[in-house]
């Protein structure tokens, strides 16, 4: 199923937007994001496609179809919810048959598809087992074979593994992501959390105050944000002001960046450079260098993240390094991402 949103907006209070109007495609069989802080939008715009809400302005389509004005039930759009909301009276067979028994299809059709639902999430072995005596991941499991069940060709999830402890989010962003693939299922999926985001899209919308502030794969996203704000949500990342001189050259407290930019000499910019661009004692001349004392930050094994005053380098396979000793440091031109003065591109 692909989706069309036109001019959609929403507000809860007269007057003041929660979701600006705005326009997105999304293609048939793609695993889409809606990432943003709290109060973004993102939730928001998930509930009016699922039908939950009533748009202010705008269409929706599914299939080039208008569904603006159609109830949930008909939307053939399930969502699986962060609460997972489950029936605690009812076995987890019973929870993954509600919606195929409020569909008034035959028993046997019935049962057969609840046991593959199951199946495909491996909770079959828990069919007669109340909800209430799961874990955390098996009930979110549950609530995924329910929604898997009514045979889906859009899925919708609000922030689903966000209960989750560490681990087991790693394990269910693999398997979320290989059933979405394995069912050629449109799924969009709202999250907070960045590495959800980055490590499960094929594209991403990141929203902030109501408007989408970049959307794209996660790599451009994270290699070549539009904006200042796209960037440090997707992760840290270093902000140098500077002045541009001649030749491309700009001008820092941290000394001069060699050749990083076409505008003409005088304007102000911001470099903003990710942790892990910074190279310690680089092998080749870089277009910026410099030896920094290091003034604080964490080893932790795999990788380590250091101080270097305000600079931050990460580190992967670090060397174990003293405080206060001194490192040559280096960023290449091609890991600079320019922003004007005001945060923008």
């Amino acid at each position: 199923m692909n989706i069309k949103i036109e001019n959609l907006s929403k507000s809860y209070t007269k007057g003041k937007l929660v979701l600006q109007p705005l326009d997105l495609e999304i293609a048939s069989g793609e695993l889409f994001f809606l990432l943003g802080p709290s109060g973004c939008g993102k939730s928001t715009l998930l509930r009016l496609i699922a039908g939950f809400l009533q748009p202010d302005t705008g269409k929706i389509y599914f299939n080039g179809k208008d569904v603006t004005d159609l109830p949930p039930e008909k939307r053939n759009a399930p969502m699986v919810f962060q609460n997972y909301a489950l029936w605690p009276h009812l076995s987890v067979f019973e929870n993954v048959a509600f919606g195929l028994k409020a569909q008034k299809l035959p028993k046997a059709e019935i049962t057969e598809r609840t046991l593959d639902a199951l199946k495909v999430v491996r909770m079959e072995e828990f069919a007669d087992r109340k909800t209430p005596l799961l874990s955390g991941g098996q009930q979110q499991r549950v609530a995924l074979a329910r929604a898997l069940a009514v045979a889906p060709e859009l899925i919708l999830l609000d922030e689903p593994l966000s209960n989750l402890d560490a681990k087991l989010r790693d394990e269910m962003r693999d398997e979320l992501r290989t059933i979405c693939r394995s069912r050629n299922l449109t799924a969009i999926y709202v999250t907070h959390d960045r590495r959800e985001a980055l490590s499960m899209a094929d594209r991403m919308a990141v929203l902030n105050g109501g408007v989408i502030s970049q959307m794209g794969r996660p790599d451009e996203l994270y290699r070549q944000p539009a904006n200042r704000f796209t960037a440090e949500f997707l992760g840290d990342i270093n902000v140098i002001p500077g002045k541009v001189l001649a030749d491309g050259d700009v001008e820092t407290a941290y000394g001069i960046f060699k050749n990083v930019t076409s505008l003409p000499a005088g304007n102000s910019v911001e470099l903003a450079v990710r942790p892990e661009a910074v190279i310690i004692d680089p092998a080749t001349e870089c277009a910026w260098q410099s030896t920094l004392e290091l003034t604080g930050g964490s080893y932790l094994g795999e990788f380590a993240s250091w101080q270097f005053g305000d600079l931050k380098v990460s580190e992967i396979a670090p060397e174990v390094r003293n405080m206060n000793s001194h490192c040559k440091l280096g960023i290449r031109s091609k890991d600079v991402i320019l922003f004007a003065a005001n945060g923008v591109k």
